[in-house]
């Protein structure tokens, strides 16, 4: 077990800006951190430099205390999991996994005993004398996670290992590397993706990195959080915007009102919605952006009282279960929104409909982007 800190983190090359950048973070031990951001923000540096395979350019990172800064990463007890798996191609599945333990000077039985008893937690027994080329992408995958677990690390480094893998081997692989984690409790954990569904799925803890034009914040943390913390918390229009399929609907508005039951909006289209936020931080008449996400928009029909919008459904996508509806209404601008509605919802294309939305599902951002804090 191992517990990782970072302090004032920062990485530039050469004379760059900074593309990670004032990182302070604590993963502790047996935890399950993930870092999670859009391609580009930095999260496969910082965790290359928690593997010390790329220098810290300011900063302090330590394992349990120690300072690890320039210590090698064969010292670290880390071991990584690539995106590529890296096996050796002219080497058995047993011969990759006992790898490591082999240049470690450990005696035959010791590491006989350790590849086999972690092959058949992976179900890679009746594999062992197989070689790469003769295994799939998933049980490729497996044996790079089982030559990392025979180490026996502090921490396991993931770098986006499953983006190889097609949809159905993606699901199955995150299920193992959950069920491992449980089961071992033997190290922390830190899991590279730009896949939010992986985040939510796998994370005791999510660190969200900064990308894109606001280079000031680019490669910093835009929230750390249990994943429905930033599901149903987001601290930003960023955060509320990445976390979510599909992503956060925003709405133009102003404020109109503020008592103790939140805040009113006037949307651009002149419709008025009542958010349960806290108003303090805002006045009558300031420029806001409502945030409501697909799934907590619903048809008004069957709910009288509710504040609704009204809407021209200009697409449907039906996915069985629920249908995807694409309608243009609430902002006022012609850009669309979306509503995840039921399968058999009955809406068609043109349709004019009205959609509720509760108090306690909106969101409100400022005119900085950061979100008001909810009342609740």
């Amino acid at each position: 077990m191992a517990s990782i800190t970072l302090t004032n983190v920062q990485k530039a090359f050469e004379r760059n800006s900074p593309i990670i950048r004032n990182v302070h973070l604590e993963v502790g031990d047996n935890e399950f951190c993930v870092f999670l951001g859009p391609s580009g923000c930095g999260k496969s540096t910082l965790l290359r430099m928690v593997a010390g395979l790329e220098s810290i350019t300011d900063g302090e990172l330590r394992i349990d205390g120690r300072l690890m800064n320039n210590v090698p990463p064969a010292q670290r007890r880390v071991a990584m999991v690539f995106q590529n798996y890296a096996l050796y191609p002219h080497m058995s599945v047993y011969e990759n996994m006992a790898f490591g333990l082999r240049q470690a000077k450990m005696d035959k039985a010791t590491i006989d005993s350790k590849v086999r008893r972690t092959a058949a937690t992976l179900q890679l027994d009746t594999l062992l004398e197989r070689r790469p080329a003769a295994l799939s992408g998933g049980q490729r995958q497996r044996v790079a996670i089982g030559r990392a677990i025979v180490r026996e690390p502090g921490v396991f480094l993931f770098d986006e290992p499953l983006s190889n893998l097609d949809a159905t081997l993606r699901v199955q692989t995150r299920i193992e590397i959950a069920r491992l984690h449980r089961e071992f409790r033997q190290a922390s954990a830190i899991y590279v993706t730009h896949d939010q569904i992986e985040a939510m799925a796998l994370a005791d803890k999510i660190v969200l990195l900064h990308a894109g034009a606001e280079m000031e914040k680019h490669g910093s943390i835009a929230q750390v959080g249990e994943p429905l913390d930033l599901y149903h918390r987001p601290k930003s229009r960023f955060v509320a915007g990445f976390i979510g399929s599909p992503k956060m609907n925003f709405l133009p508005g102003f404020v109109t009102a503020i008592d103790s039951n939140g805040i009113e909006v006037e949307l651009t289209s002149g419709e008025r919605v009542q958010a349960q936020v806290d108003g303090r931080n805002v006045s009558v008449g300031m420029k806001v952006t409502l945030g409501i996400r697909p799934e907590h928009l619903g048809l008004a029909a069957g709910r009288p009282g509710a504040q609704t919008i009204r809407c021209v459904v200009r697409l449907v996508e039906r996915m069985g279960e629920h249908s995807y509806v694409h309608i243009e209404g609430g902002n006022g601008d012609g850009k669309m929104l979306i509503a995840k509605l039921p399968g058999n919802g009955g809406v068609a294309l043109d349709d004019r409909i009205e959609l509720a939305l509760a108090p306690d599902a909106c969101h409100v951002f400022d005119e900085e982007d950061f979100a008001l804090p909810p009342l609740h």
